[in-house]
């Protein structure tokens, strides 16, 4: 509806979870609600990581500058031209994309109570939760922290695991995947937010010249190793990415088994332990999330699952291991499946337990 009607037109629609949203205190609704819609949106926006999908957000939902009280037909033409793309086509693949995203952020942005910043417009502060849980394997507690925010936000984590393709093709930037979340956090960047490298990209094209695949699939299970990029700011130094789907022909569809989840993850921590001691300090920390749960249709519960059996199975008592997911709703089916018992409370850490867990 804000993209239809546009921001001049705000007061008119009938908006009550935005106006919910954006309230400073929760069911409360004022005279300026708004304005804190809007600042609401511009928060979200600046929260998608620049370049081009920050960009087409903007336009199509008319927060870029000169676009505030712009036809909806005009902000869909320009949001299209920054893809290249035709309008037609805009309208059935991108732009249902790039307000998802923002949806995502505007519901971030409520559930963790970052009111101030979205009244204001600055840029919100992450809430990053953790919990940890402990888990029983083979007669010994095992400990695995399980995140609950976007897969970019890992910091200090060694080893983050992507899930793939049979191709070991990257999605574009723009996409809401973990592997385009990896990539576009992983791309350098100039002064103005525009993408001059893509590191892990020309590493993963370069792997799969080395061992003669760039033409052609691999099998499932297949790990190949990556630099992180951009993301070695953060202290992440290596990206595995991990063969779980393969393409149905014919079809935008993939299939994703649990004997592949598992098979791919198992693959991944004996890779990681044969690169340990190459890297100073040696690798210790390793972040799965649920591969195959996305666009390759497993449950979390089936992912989770297959994630557990190569888990449970790793015979390195330093291994630090790690699970991330977006929503508290899925850490919860998480939690049920694995057993295990919730010791943290939730609210982000301080920063040298943060820094301990990986999630600073």
């Amino acid at each position: 509806m804000v993209r239809l009607e546009g921001l001049v037109r705000l007061r008119g629609l009938d908006l009550p979870l935005l106006r919910r949203a954006a309230a400073s205190v929760p069911g409360t609704v004022t005279d300026a609600w708004p304005v804190e819609v809007e600042n609401l949106l511009r928060a979200a926006v600046a929260r998608l990581g620049g370049g081009d999908l920050q960009e087409a957000a903007g336009r199509t939902l008319g927060l870029a500058p000169g676009m505030r009280d712009r036809a909806a037909a005009d902000r869909r033409r320009l949001a299209a031209q920054v893809y290249g793309l035709s309008v037609e086509r805009f309208r059935k693949s991108q732009e249902e994309m790039v307000l998802g995203q923002v949806a995502e952020w505007v519901c971030w942005i409520a559930d963790t109570g970052n009111r101030d910043a979205a009244r204001t417009g600055a840029l919100p502060a992450p809430h990053l939760q953790h919990r940890t849980l402990r888990l029983a394997r083979s007669g010994r507690p095992l400990t695995v922290t399980l995140h609950i925010h976007p897969v970019e936000l890992l910091r200090n984590v060694d080893v983050i695991v992507s899930p793939s393709n049979t191709h070991l093709g990257l999605p574009e930037m723009y996409k809401a995947s973990v592997s385009a979340s990896l990539r576009r956090a992983g791309a350098v960047r100039d002064a103005v937010g525009d993408v001059v490298e893509d590191p892990v990209h020309d590493d993963l094209t370069e792997w799969r010249r080395k061992h003669g695949v760039l033409h052609r699939p691999v099998l499932p299970g297949t790990v190949a190793p990556t630099g992180p990029g951009a993301l070695a700011e953060q202290g992440v130094r290596r990206i595995y990415h991990a063969v779980v789907a393969v393409p149905r022909p014919g079809t935008n569809d993939y299939e994703v088994t649990p004997q592949n989840v598992a098979a791919a993850a198992a693959r991944a921590l004996a890779l990681m332990s044969g690169e340990r001691d190459a890297h100073t300090p040696p690798l210790r920390s390793v972040c799965f999330p649920l591969l195959g749960a996305g666009r390759g249709g497993l449950t979390p519960e089936n992912s989770v699952s297959a994630l557990w059996t190569a888990l449970a199975a790793d015979a390195d008592p330093d291994r630090e291991l790690h699970l991330v997911v977006r929503r508290p709703l899925v850490a919860d089916l998480v939690t049920d499946v694995l057993g295990g018992v919730r010791t943290d409370p939730g609210p982000p850490a301080g920063p040298d337990e943060r820094k301990g867990h990986g999630c600073g």
